[in-house]
C-alpha cells in the first residue's frame, strides 16, 4: 500500500510542519486539496458552527481542569489547548458504536463521545470509579501506560472481525508514544489480520522535555506503510482536515481494506501535565508561532467570512462553555472520598478467610490514626 496523501519523505519533522494535508488555513481561508475535500462535502456552515463549539467548550473543560489542580482540587492534569482540532475532528467521524482507545489527554475526543462532567476530573481526584464506563460512550478509560492502548484497539477490532460486524476501533497516542513497543507491535498485528482499526498519532512536537525529532528525523506517518498501513498527514490544527482524514481512514476500515494511520500535526501549548514547566525546555518564539495557528480562531475566521458568526453566536457558546465549567468544577468539590477501609470492597466476587484478614490487619492499622487530623 502506498500513502494517501503526497508528502516529502526526506522532510525533517522538526523543522517542516507545513508539508502536511490541510483544507483551512492558518488564516481561515478554505483550501482545495483533492485527497481530502470530498469527504466534507457535506460540512456546511451550520457543521462548522457546531465544530467550533465543541472545541471551545473542550477548552474550557481543559482551563477548569488546570485552574482546579492549581487549587488543590485534583492531583495531575494533562492539558490539551492547541490539539482541540485533532481530537474534535476525529473523534466526530465516529459511529457511536464504534470503539475508541484514548490517552489520557484526549479530553475532546472524550467530549465527543459523551463523557459527563464528573468523567473527566474524577480519575486526577483519585475517587471511586476514577473514570467513564467504557460501555456507557464506547470510549475505553483513558490509558496512562504509553502506547499501551494500540494492543488494547488491535484486539478489540479483532473482535470485531470474529463477529462480523463493520465497526471500527481506534487508538489515540503521541508521537513520544511512537517509539513504544506497543505500538509498532499493534500495527503489526493490525496489518497482519487486516483488522478494522485507525491509528491517530497526534504529533504535538514535544514528549514532556524532548522534541519530536528525538523520536524521527522524518514524518511519523511514514512509517506506517512499511507495515503495510496506508496512512495521511495533516494539519492537526485544522479541524477540517482532521474530520476528513479520519472518514477517510475509517471508510478503508469499514470496506474491509484493515488500518489506516494518522498522523495529526499540532501542538502542546501547555506543559506536558501541570507538574511540568515548559518554559525550562521550549522557546517563547516557537510558543508563539503556534499561537497564531490556534485551531479556534482559524474556524471563527471562516465562520466570519461565510457571514455565519455574529455576536449573538459567540455569547450563546460562551454562556455554553460558562455552564460546562460550573458543571465541571461542581463535580470535582461535589465529589466523596471513600473510607480508606473501603479500598478492599468488590476486589472479589465472594468474601473469603484471606481478604477478612487483610481487611482485620488494615482497620487495626488505620485505628493508629484515631483521631488525627488526616485531610484527603
Amino acid at each position: 500500500m502506498t500513502m494517501t496523501h503526497t508528502m516529502n519523505p526526506t522532510a525533517d519533522v522538526a523543522t517542516d510542519i507545513d508539508d502536511v494535508a490541510r483544507l483551512l488555513s492558518p488564516d481561515g481561508e478554505r483550501i482545495s486539496d483533492p485527497d481530502l475535500e470530498r469527504w466534507v462535502a457535506d460540512v456546511d456552515s451550520a457543521v462548522l458552527r457546531s465544530l467550533y463549539r465543541d472545541m471551545v467548550l473542550v477548552r474550557r473543560i481543559d482551563t477548569e481542569g488546570v485552574a482546579l489542580q492549581r487549587q488543590g482540587q485534583l492531583g495531575l492534569w494533562a492539558p490539551c489547548q492547541g490539539q482541540e482540532a485533532a481530537q474534535v475532528g476525529t473523534a466526530r467521524a465516529f459511529r457511536a458504536d464504534d470503539f475508541v482507545f484514548p490517552s489520557y489527554r484526549e479530553i475532546g475526543v472524550n467530549y465527543v463521545r459523551g463523557a459527563k462532567p464528573a468523567d473527566f476530573v474524577i480519575a486526577w481526584r483519585g475517587e471511586e470509579h476514577s473514570t467513564n464506563n467504557p460501555y456507557d460512550i464506547n470510549t475505553a478509560t483513558p490509558q496512562i501506560i504509553i502506547g499501551a492502548q494500540s494492543l488494547h484497539a488491535v484486539g478489540y477490532a479483532m473482535g470485531i472481525q470474529i463477529d462480523g460486524t463493520d465497526q471500527v476501533a481506534a487508538a489515540y497516542f503521541g508521537d513520544g508514544a511512537s517509539s513504544q513497543g506497543d505500538v509498532n507491535e499493534a500495527m503489526i498485528f493490525a496489518s497482519s489480520f487486516r483488522s478494522p482499526v485507525v491509528f491517530v498519532c497526534t504529533n504535538n512536537q514535544w514528549a514532556i522535555s524532548e522534541p519530536v525529532s528525538v523520536q524521527a528525523k522524518f514524518p511519523i506517518a511514514g512509517r506506517a506503510p512499511g507495515f503495510g498501513i496506508p496512512s495521511m498527514r495533516v494539519d492537526g490544527n485544522d479541524v477540517l482536515a482532521c474530520l476528513a482524514a479520519m472518514r477517510w481512514a475509517l471508510d478503508n476500515a469499514r470496506r474491509g481494506n484493515g488500518p489506516a494511520f494518522i498522523e495529526a500535526v499540532t501542538y502542546r501549548m501547555g506543559p506536558h501535565t501541570t507538574s511540568d514547566d515548559p518554559t525550562r525546555y521550549r522557546d517563547k518564539d516557537e510558543v508563539e508561532r503556534w499561537r497564531r495557528r490556534d485551531p479556534i480562531t482559524r474556524v471563527e475566521a471562516l465562520l466570519r467570512a461565510e457571514g455565519a458568526f455574529d455576536d449573538a453566536f459567540a455569547a450563546e457558546v460562551a454562556a455554553d462553555a460558562d455552564r460546562l465549567g460550573a458543571a465541571v468544577r461542581a463535580a470535582t468539590l461535589g465529589a466523596t472520598s471513600r473510607q480508606p477501609i473501603e479500598v478492599l470492597d468488590h476486589v472479589y466476587a465472594e468474601p473469603h478467610s484471606g481478604l477478612e484478614e487483610e481487611r482485620a490487619w488494615f482497620a487495626a492499622y488505620l485505628d493508629g490514626f484515631a483521631g488525627q487530623e488526616t485531610g484527603r
